[in-house]
């Protein structure tokens, strides 16, 4: 291999900038997905359920206007209340608008059932707003659901059709809004507003990113080589890769989410790394001294390095393909395009690096290596951990034992978090207007419960009702709906009674006479989203006032419990957006524990066929099992939640941080091979290879570190951990692994 390439450079060099312009045409193809629901398989249940119901009852998208002000009920607010409410039935987008003037008001008036809407008309005194707030208290439908309990803020509930694209609509409502001027603050809510919000920040990360990122790179590398080839040709390998994995984006038929965003930094950071020692092995064999010939050194350095490079190359691509083992969709995908990246960047490294030193002049060699006694700081920093090392490896092996259980006692404390909203930090306007729906409305994630059956039977009714009073007891359930509350307020009604006849009639024909006298004043169609029209499916919602994963978890295995204790007689559909995020959270932990026990052992089979033994494959993965628990706990101790982001990061450190490990077997193994005892071997490897495993570890920490300026919480606890994870993989392959090897002598490293 490296004969031919050191034959035939323009060769390789045309080929690797040819195929690198054929997938950049595909860039302008990209396109932004921020729905968080096709994050799962199309065939998983929560998918699945949402489809059904969205089929009975229309589709369940709605986007919140929501107005706050002193006292809602003022003729001046409620006037641009109304407004707004116009405007929104406008929009082609929206299919019904719910609030204080369409829905209904059910009264009774001389033994007559009365349909009106809630607000009438505007109140023109004191008493009037009195009056109307005293109607809107006794009303199911409208208090707690579109007005705030203190009538501090009031809501427009906008449905949209199945067809509305999130930028298009909100952009609508905004312009809306802004037509529309008048007391009071408005705000906008809703998973269609989160995800608009969601696609923007996407946009504004990977714009950031790229050019952030490659200034980094592009600094670090010239820190660590000091030439503009040390610079360049790394450079260029990273830049290749990552316009590689993001053309197969098009090419594959998939879109951007929110994980997608962290692919290009995971190749700025990852893809350098084979460069990176090549170009050191080419500084070390460029001395005065050694034969300083251009295709002889490249030559030499693919010859010497291209084993752990290739081995460290697919131990990183399959750390990156357990992610495939993940049951969330952009996990596995992100998987697919940060392997395919590495290899391009591996194959690049192997063949475009040395091509193009085979036709560079050979440069200057650096004093810090050529002359001894002109050290720099890391080789120097590399000899004082070596002497170290020698002389303390005992010591080091029960201190990390020490520091990994303590770290591990961290993990009991991890939470899983998948709900968008807290992708955000609580002071974001998107946190905000959650947690005011959260607070006045009863909550912005929604739990549906389809039950069939005959609707207008009094025993199913009391089944529904039951289960009604049950989620509305739940402290995380701030509203809930059914057409049995309807039932029980037309009944009030009817007998002309107080609360004590808001109850279920005991009778189908009474049933069926309420809702024959409901049609003769009302419209039908006004309980489309509580009970289909032959009356044999009706719907129950119960909204989740937090946004944590944690209460909507509580509040739907409170229902699963209370159906297995109470079971209809027909089917039941228990959907919506709470269990798609618990099914969400299932789906992490699973990922996470499938991908991490995968990477551990193809790693470590990978590293025993690689050295030929299996002792060489425990060694190799023992660092990175104590980084492991270093990571977890400390994610538990400071309440950093696993997240469909966060639980890639264990592939990722296994993957990238085996390579530290490969590489410093491979040298000692050469060097006790050259005759060096123990401790001489340590010193050569730890002072030549040993830098090469710096430079790399902080191209990983420098180019990881730009992750820190995103606009998702789960992307910079992502950055943050990746430097601690690789930092401790970094101490784990210096210091660990050296005082390992002293201690138990393998026989797989010996002469």
């Amino acid at each position: 291999m490296s004969d031919l390439v050191v034959r035939y450079p323009w060769l390789f060099i045309i080929l690797f900038i040819g195929m690198t312009l054929g997938f950049a045409t595909q860039l302008p193809n990209l396109e932004i997905d921020p729905e968080v629901k096709n994050q799962l398989p199309e065939d998983m249940p929560a998918r699945q359920f949402m489809r059904d119901i969205e089929a009975r009852f229309g589709g369940n998208e709605m986007v919140m206007v929501v107005v706050t002000a002193d006292d809602v009920l003022q003729p001046d607010v409620l006037k641009r209340v109304n407004q707004l409410s116009d405007q929104l039935q406008t929009l082609e987008q929206v299919q019904k608008v719910f609030g204080l003037f369409t829905l209904v008001d059910i009264r009774g008036e001389d033994g007559n059932m009365l349909v009106e809407t809630a607000v009438e008309e505007l109140p023109s005194s004191k008493a009037e707003r009195d009056a109307l707030a005293e109607r809107l208290k006794g009303n199911d439908m409208v208090y707690g659901n579109v007005v705030a309990r203190d009538f501090r803020a009031t809501s427009l509930i906008a449905m949209l059709s199945g067809d509305a694209g999130d930028l298009d609509t909100i952009e609508g409502v905004r312009a809306i809004v802004d037509a529309t001027p008048g007391p009071g603050e408005v705000v906008i809510g809703g998973m269609p507003e989160v995800r608009a919000s969601v696609s923007t920040d996407i946009r504004d990360d990977m714009a950031t990113f790229m050019p952030v990122g490659l200034s980094i790179v592009l600094i670090f590398l010239y820190v660590c080589f000091r030439q503009l080839r040390g610079v360049i040709l790394p450079f260029s390998v990273v830049v290749m890769s990552t316009i590689v994995a993001m053309g197969l984006i098009p090419i594959f038929g998939w879109k951007v989410q929110m994980v997608t965003v962290i692919l290009p930094v995971i190749l700025l950071a990852v893809a350098n790394d084979y460069g990176i020692h090549l170009m050191a092995k080419y500084q070390e064999e460029n001395v005065p001294g050694k034969d300083r010939d251009k295709k002889r050194l490249a030559k030499v350095v693919l010859s010497d390095l291209g084993p752990p490079v290739i081995a460290a190359g697919i131990t990183t691509m399959v750390g990156l393909l357990c992610l495939t083992s993940h049951i969330v969709v952009p996990a596995r995908q992100m998987g697919i395009l940060a392997a395919i990246g590495v290899l391009y960047a591996l194959l690049g490294s192997l063949c475009f690096i040395p091509a193009v030193l085979a036709v560079l002049p050979v440069p200057e060699p650096l004093t810090t290596l050529a002359d001894p006694h002109k050290k720099a700081s890391l080789e120097r920093f590399l000899h004082r951990v070596s002497g170290w090392v020698v002389r303390w490896p005992k010591a080091i092996v029960a201190i990390t034992a020490v520091v990994t259980l303590v770290s591990a006692s961290g993990i009991a404390l991890l939470k899983v978090d998948t709900n968008p909203v807290n992708y955000y930090e609580a002071g974001a306007p998107v946190a905000q207007t959650a947690d005011l729906i959260n607070t006045h409305f009863g909550g912005s994630t929604e739990m549906g419960v389809m039950v069939e059956g005959d609707i207008q039977d009094p025993e199913m009714l009391a089944r529904i009702d039951a289960m009604d009073r049950h989620l509305a007891a739940l402290p995380e359930v701030g509203y809930t709906q059914s057409i049995a509350q309807i039932v029980r307020q037309m009944n009030m009604v009817v007998m002309n009674g107080g609360e004590e006849a808001r109850v279920l009639p005991e009778s189908r024909a009474a049933v069926a006479q309420y809702f024959l006298l409901y049609s003769m004043g009302g419209d039908p169609e006004d309980f489309e989203r509580l009970v289909d029209f032959d009356y044999e499916h009706a719907l129950l919602t119960a909204r989740i006032n937090s946004t944590g994963t944690a209460e909507i978890e509580r509040v739907v295995m409170a229902a699963e419990s209370w159906l297995a204790d109470n079971p209809f007689p027909g089917p039941v559909t228990l959907a919506g957006f709470g269990p798609l995020f618990v099914e969400l959270v299932e789906a992490v932990v699973t990922g996470q524990m499938l991908s991490l026990g995968l990477s551990i052992l193809l790693v470590l089979v990978l590293v025993a066929f690689t050295f030929r033994s299996v002792p060489a494959g425990i060694y190799a993965v023992l660092p990175l099992l104590m980084a492991i628990p270093l990571l977890f706990g400390l994610m538990g101790f400071m309440a950093i939640e696993l997240n469909i982001v966060t639980a890639m990061l264990s592939s990722i450190m296994i993957g990238v941080g085996v390579d530290y490990t490969i590489h410093f077997l491979w040298r000692y193994r050469e060097e006790r091979r050259a005759g060096h005892d123990y401790d001489k071997a340590i010193f050569q490897t730890l002072t030549t290879t040993g830098r090469g495993i710096v430079f790399n570890a902080l191209s990983v920490v420098t180019g990881f570190s730009v992750l820190l300026i995103s606009n998702f919480l789960p992307v910079k606890f992502f950055g943050f951990l990746v430097v601690v994870s690789i930092s401790a993989c970094l101490i784990g392959a210096l210091v660990l692994l050296p005082a390992l090897v002293l201690v138990l002598k393998p026989r797989f490293l010996e002469p």
